[in-house]
């Protein structure tokens, strides 16, 4: 039978087991006797079912993890790269970096939350606004809650690096991670009305905008407002977007409807008008 054990020179329990009649002794990278049992348990499991042993894995630390995803999302060129390295810098480091990934738990990762549902974040900082009667009034600093979305991206990042983890064979198994409910979920259409009332009320450069925003469902910061001429087929009726441009990183070809095809004939128009105009080349469709 394997023994969960401590050694003078070492803050964490060791465990002690037997394969093929050899002991094996090997450090849990966890104080907490439960989580040491538990990986004694897996450990006699594996060598039962004939499962050949690294004693490696398990032992991959939380800022080992941390670089490897953030590597990861480097190597796919992924937008989020400087999100993902802000949460882990400022929210989840400082909570787990001195953990190993094997001895995070699902109690670790809800204390985790229950610490920054109690964080606050600086809203606006103290100020001093003039009165209509002419004197000054200084006004405190403003602070709010962290919202449940802001946590579960955080939540978000840390799934990520369970995950690569066991995808490189250096962690078994990674804990349940649980989400918030979020209330700030879109809901609804914005119907054909509702458009038309605020498109009266915009000014004229940014009617198309909205109109294609509108049509198409495509965001209009990072979507349709870097749109150029080189992503538009007029001739054909379609409009592209390219490959890494997109949330989920996969291309997108729209099929212009004929309200979409008479808008971005008239944008071409004027773009050409601009061109010869002022001798400069307009590269993007909404230019104003």
């Amino acid at each position: 039978m394997g023994t969960v054990y401590s050694r003078k020179r070492s803050p964490y329990l060791w465990i002690k087991y037997y394969q093929h009649g050899r002991p094996v002794r090997e450090s849990t990278g966890t104080k907490n006797d439960v989580v040491a049992r538990r990986m004694l348990r897996a450990r006699e499991g594996d060598v039962e079912r004939g499962i050949p042993i690294d004693p490696k894995v398990g032992r991959i630390t939380f800022h080992e993890a941390a670089e490897d995803l953030l590597n990861d999302y480097k190597a796919n060129r992924k937008h989020t790269y400087v999100d993902a390295k802000r949460r882990i810098d400022k929210h989840l480091a400082p909570f787990f970096g001195n953990k190993r990934m094997a001895s995070i738990t699902t109690s670790d990762i809800r204390a985790f939350v229950a610490k920054r549902m109690a964080d606050t974040w600086l809203a606006r900082p103290a100020r001093r606004v003039r009165r209509r009667n002419g004197t000054w009034q200084d006004l405190p600093e403003e602070r709010r809650a962290v919202s449940a979305g802001e946590i579960n991206r955080e939540l978000t990042v840390l799934k990520r690096m369970f995950s690569l983890a066991v995808e490189a064979g250096r962690l078994h198994r990674k804990p349940h991670i649980p989400m918030l409910r979020e209330d700030n979920v879109r809901v609804g259409f914005f119907e054909r009305e509702q458009y038309e009332a605020v498109l009266a009320h915009l000014p004229e450069g940014m009617r198309p905008v909205v109109t294609f925003a509108y049509v198409t469902g495509w965001r209009i910061n990072s979507e349709v407002l870097p749109l150029q001429w080189r992503q538009v087929d007029l001739r054909v009726g379609e409009v592209r977007l390219d490959p890494g441009t997109t949330k989920n990183g996969e291309g997108r070809v729209f099929y212009l409807t004929p309200e979409l095809l008479e808008l971005l004939k008239e944008q071409r128009a004027s773009a050409q008008a601009i061109q010869r105009q002022k001798h400069m080349i307009v590269q993007h469709v909404f230019f104003h």
